[in-house]
C-alpha cells in the first residue's frame, strides 16, 4: 500500500481514514471485519477492480482500526455503525452496494436498514451478525469471564498481534443492543452471501440463518465447502468480484420492461470484466484481515 489515506473528521475530532477510487455507477463501499483494516486482500482486490473498470469504490477503517484514530478497546458496535453511516452520508452520493466481511456483514445490514433509500444491494462475506453475544460470548473461558467481570476487559490472544487485543464488557453489552437475529431483518434489496463451509469463526449455519430471515426475496447463498473465514484464495476472490459485479448491475436503475432489464444487466455484467486471478494470488494479505 503506497497511497496515503484521506481522513473524515468526526464530531469528536477523531479521524476516520479512507481511500477511494473515483468512477461511475453505484458506489461500492467496503466494510471490514473485527480488528481488521482496509489494506487486506479482499478490500484491495475490489479497489483494483474498480480502477480497472472505472467504477466508484470506497473503503475505510473504523474507529480504533487501521489508520483511523482511537483506541480499539474503546470501540463498540454503536460507534462502528455510526462510522459506517458517517462515511455513507458524507463521502458518497447516489446508489450504493455495501460489501461487508465478517463483522462488516453485520454493520452492512445495520446500515442498509438505516439507509434503505441509498443501499441498493449487499454482498456479505462470512457475515457475522450478533457475533458479540451469539458467537463470541458463549466461547469465553471461565478465566476470560472472570477478567471481564473484574477488570471490564479480557486480552484475547492473537497470532497476528503479540499483545493480543481487548474484548470489553462494553463491547459485549452494546452488541446485544443491535441484535438482528432471529429476525425478520427488514432488507428488501438483492443480497449475495459468500460463506466458507470450513470457517472456524463463523459457522455456515449462522450465515445461513441470516440469509433465511432477510425479507428480500432476491437472496443467493453460496457455500464454498472448503472455504475458510477469510475467503482470500484466488478462486474465492474471483467469486467475490463476480458477486460485486452482479450486485452493481442489480443496483442500477433499469427499464420497466423485464426482458430489456435482464438483457441490459447481462450486457453490463459482461462489460464490467474481471481482473486476472493471477494478480490476486500475488496480493499481500493483511495480517488481521477478516
Amino acid at each position: 500500500m503506497t497511497d496515503s489515506p484521506e481522513f473524515l473528521v468526526r464530531p469528536d475530532n477523531l479521524r476516520l481514514a479512507y481511500r477511494r477510487a473515483e468512477g461511475t455507477g453505484p458506489t461500492v463501499v467496503w466494510l471490514g471485519g473485527f480488528h481488521s483494516d482496509m489494506t487486506g486482500t479482499k478490500a484491495q482486490v475490489l479497489d483494483d477492480q474498480a480502477r480497472a473498470t472505472g467504477g466508484s469504490y470506497l473503503r475505510f477503517d473504523y474507529f480504533g482500526h487501521g489508520e483511523s484514530d482511537g483506541a480499539f478497546q474503546d470501540g463498540t458496535i454503536s460507534r462502528w455503525r455510526e462510522d459506517a453511516l458517517a462515511v455513507i452520508d458524507e463521502l458518497t452520493d447516489g446508489p450504493l452496494v455495501l460489501v461487508g466481511s465478517s463483522m462488516g456483514g453485520w454493520l452492512a445490514c445495520l446500515a442498509a436498514i438505516a439507509r434503505p433509500e441509498r443501499v441498493k444491494a449487499l454482498v456479505l462475506v462470512a457475515p457475522a451478525p450478533d457475533f458479540t453475544d451469539k458467537l463470541m460470548e458463549p466461547e469465553l473461558s471461565d478465566e476470560a469471564r472472570a477478567a471481564i467481570a473484574r477488570d471490564g476487559f479480557w486480552i484475547r490472544p492473537s497470532e497476528y498481534d503479540d499483545g493480543g487485543y481487548a474484548i470489553t464488557r462494553e463491547l459485549l453489552e452494546d452488541g446485544a443492543r443491535w441484535s438482528i437475529l432471529p429476525g425478520p431483518v427488514p432488507i428488501e434489496v438483492p443480497v449475495r452471501v459468500l460463506q466458507g463451509g470450513a470457517d472456524p469463526d463463523v459457522p455456515w449455519t449462522h450465515a445461513l440463518e441470516l440469509a433465511n430471515v432477510l425479507t428480500s426475496q432476491d437472496v443467493v447463498f453460496s457455500l464454498i465447502k472448503d472455504g475458510d473465514h477469510r475467503l482470500s484464495r484466488p478462486q474465492d476472490l474471483e467469486r467475490l468480484v463476480a458477486a460485486v459485479v452482479e450486485a452493481k448491475v442489480l443496483a442500477e436503475p433499469v427499464e420497466d420492461d423485464p426482458v430489456a432489464r435482464r438483457l441490459a444487466r447481462a450486457a453490463r455484467a459482461r462489460a464490467a470484466g474481471q481482473a486476472p486471478a493471477a494478480a490476486w494470488a500475488a496480493a499481500d494479505m493483511g495480517p488481521d484481515e477478516e
